[in-house]
């Protein structure tokens, strides 16, 4: 097969000296393959195979497994520390936890790589992951879809919660909480990096990413819940 372009997702050790790796590549989505003698003192593979590192990689094998032949780099490593660091993990365990096996995702391959050139920033971080969630949702069909449960536009002055089942959003009766429409209109027209707009973005794409990832939480959130934790008592 010709190189494909890849990102290291995830990777745990499997018998003595090799490592089960989950790679997003550029075609093919997510893969899952042995990485042979990667976990070998001395490999040279070991310290290629890194997270937000840009990778060319080729496998065999035609199950679920596959064998991880070539390996090699194709540029410098994001440089990601504190948050950064943990906005990276959390954009690495989303796209492992929600995206099925070989399924192509050209589109999210293509921000992923730009959100990893955004989070050193931080005034870049929470815009891009919003923009990557909401690409990941839309290769899935499960974006929001910015009209009321009878298929009707939204309405300024009306709040609003998600209604994951029809991915829509569902009025809610005076003085309950809820998102205010204005809001939900200029989300609707692609303003997910808009500062104002942070805190609600936020809110809709964890309530529709929420199915996908089902009752187990993301180790990751549980680690900025802990960090900000710390902020705020220190």
């Amino acid at each position: 097969m010709t190189p494909e372009p890849a990102f290291l997702l995830h990777k745990r050790a499997y018998r003595e000296t090799s490592a089960i790796v989950e790679l997003l590549t550029l075609t093919q989505g997510r893969v899952r393959a042995v990485a042979q003698g990667v976990q070998r003192g001395g490999s040279k593979a070991r310290g290629i195979l890194q997270p937000y590192s840009p990778l060319h990689v080729t496998w065999s094998g035609n199950g679920e497994l596959k064998r991880l032949r070539l390996l090699e780099s194709q540029g410098s490593t994001a440089l990601l520390a504190g948050e950064g660091l943990l906005c990276g993990f959390y954009a690495n365990e989303l796209m492992a936890r929600v995206l099925p096996l070989e399924y192509p995702v050209g589109e999210v391959f293509s921000l992923y790589a730009l959100t990893l050139e955004a989070l050193p920033s931080p005034a870049k971080r929470a815009g891009a992951l919003r923009r990557l969630e909401i690409t990941l949702l839309e290769s899935l069909d499960m974006a929001p879809r910015f009209v009321d449960e009878h298929d009707a536009p939204l309405d300024a002055f009306t709040h609003y919660r998600y209604h994951a089942e029809r991915h829509c959003f569902r009025a809610v009766a005076p003085g309950q909480s809820g998102i205010d429409g204005r809001s939900l209109k200029w989300l609707a027209r692609g303003d997910w990096e808009a500062p104002g707009l942070a805190g609600v973005a936020k809110h809709v794409t964890r309530a529709a990413l929420a199915p996908l990832l089902g009752d187990r939480p993301l180790r990751s959130r549980e680690l900025m819940q802990r960090l900000a934790e710390r902020r705020r008592t220190s």
